[in-house]
C-alpha cells in the first residue's frame, strides 16, 4: 500500500513536471511567433482593412473624404478598360501557364539526366533569368524586337523576311511579352520540378520495370501522381503571376497596343496615377483580390493535394 502511494505520488511530480515543460514550450512558441504575427498585423492585416474601408469612400490625399458605399465598385465594374484588362489577363493566363508548364517539367527532365559538371552548369545557368528583375528583361527584350535596328529583325533580313513590328500588332504582340514572361519563370519552374522529380523513390520506377511498363506508363502512373503537390504550387503560382503582370507589360508597351496589353495591374496603376480619389483604385485592388483567391481555392479543389505515396 505504501509502495502503491508511492507510486501515485511519483507519478503526479512527473505529470506536474511534464505540464511544466509544456507551458514552458508554449510560452517560448509564443515568444518565437509574437515578432512575426506583430509585423503581418501592422503591414498586412492593418492596412487590408483600411483599404477596404477606403474603397467606400471618395478618399484622397489632399482633402477630407466620404461615404460613397458601393459607387466605386460600381465605377471600376462597369468601366470597360477594366473588363478588358481582366480579358487580357486570362490571354496571358492562356499563352503563359501551359506554355512555362509543359517546358518546365520536360527540361526538369533533362537536368535530371545530366550528372556531374554538366549538370551543376546547367542548373545555375537555368536559373540566371529568375535573378533578373523583370524591368532589365522587358530593355532587353524592347532592344531585342526594336524594329529598326533588333537583333530578330537584323536576323529575320538576312533570310529576307521583312521587318516586323512586334509591339504594334496586338497578337504578336502579346506573344512577343509573353516570352520574356516565360523566360524569367522557366528558371523557378524548372527546378522545382526538378526536386519533385528527385523526391520519387526510383523504386517505383524499378518496380515497373519489373512489371514491364513503358516510359509513357511511368509518366501516367508514377510521375504524375507523385508530383501532384508540386503541380499544384505552380499552377497556382503561374496563374497568379500571369493574372498580376506589370512589369513587362507596363515598360515594353504600356499596356498598348490598342490595350492589347493593359493587365489589371497596369489598369490599376493607370488608374492610381490619373485619378485624384483613391476609392476606385483601392477597389479594383480589392476586386483582383477575390478574383485571386477565387483561381487559388478553385485549383486547391480540382487539384486535391494529398499526402506523397510513400508517406
Amino acid at each position: 500500500m505504501l509502495k502503491l502511494k508511492k507510486d501515485i505520488k511519483s507519478s503526479s511530480e512527473v505529470n506536474k513536471g511534464t505540464l511544466g515543460m509544456r507551458k514552458h514550450d508554449a510560452l517560448t512558441a509564443y515568444l518565437m511567433l509574437a515578432p512575426g504575427f506583430i509585423l503581418i498585423t501592422i503591414f498586412v492585416i492593418v492596412p487590408f482593412f483600411y483599404s477596404i474601408a477606403v474603397s467606400f469612400t471618395d478618399w484622397s490625399f489632399y482633402g477630407t473624404s466620404k461615404f460613397v458605399g458601393f459607387k466605386n465598385y460600381r465605377v471600376i465594374l462597369t468601366n470597360k478598360l477594366f473588363r478588358t484588362s481582366l480579358t487580357v489577363a486570362i490571354k496571358y493566363v492562356l499563352i503563359i501557364v501551359p506554355t512555362l508548364f509543359i517546358v518546365s517539367f520536360l527540361f526538369s527532365h533533362v537536368l535530371k539526366g545530366m550528372k556531374g559538371k554538366a549538370a551543376s552548369f546547367a542548373k545555375t545557368s537555368v536559373y540566371i533569368p529568375t535573378v533578373i528583375s523583370g524591368i532589365l528583361a522587358a530593355a532587353i527584350f524592347t532592344f531585342i524586337y526594336d524594329y529598326q535596328g533588333g537583333i530578330l529583325n537584323s536576323i529575320l533580313a538576312n533570310f529576307g523576311i521583312p521587318k516586323q513590328a512586334f509591339l504594334k500588332k496586338p497578337l504578336i504582340s502579346s506573344i512577343a511579352l509573353s516570352i520574356p514572361i516565360v523566360w524569367l519563370g522557366f528558371g523557378y519552374n524548372t527546378l522545382v520540378m526538378l526536386a519533385g522529380l528527385l523526391d520519387i523513390p526510383q523504386v517505383y520506377y524499378e518496380a515497373a520495370d519489373v512489371e514491364g511498363a513503358n516510359a509513357f506508363e511511368k509518366l501516367i502512373y508514377i510521375t504524375i501522381p507523385s508530383m501532384k503537390n508540386i503541380f499544384i504550387l505552380i499552377t497556382i503560382t503561374l496563374v497568379t503571376g500571369a493574372l498580376t503582370e506589370f512589369n513587362v507589360p507596363y515598360m515594353m508597351t504600356g499596356g498598348g497596343p490598342t490595350n492589347s496589353n493593359l493587365t489589371p495591374i497596369v489598369y490599376i496603376f493607370n488608374n492610381f496615377k490619373s485619378n485624384p480619389t483613391m476609392g476606385p483604385t483601392v477597389a479594383a485592388s480589392l476586386l483582383m483580390v477575390i478574383v485571386l483567391s477565387l483561381i487559388s481555392g478553385l485549383i486547391f479543389t480540382i487539384i486535391k493535394s494529398e499526402k506523397s505515396m510513400d508517406a
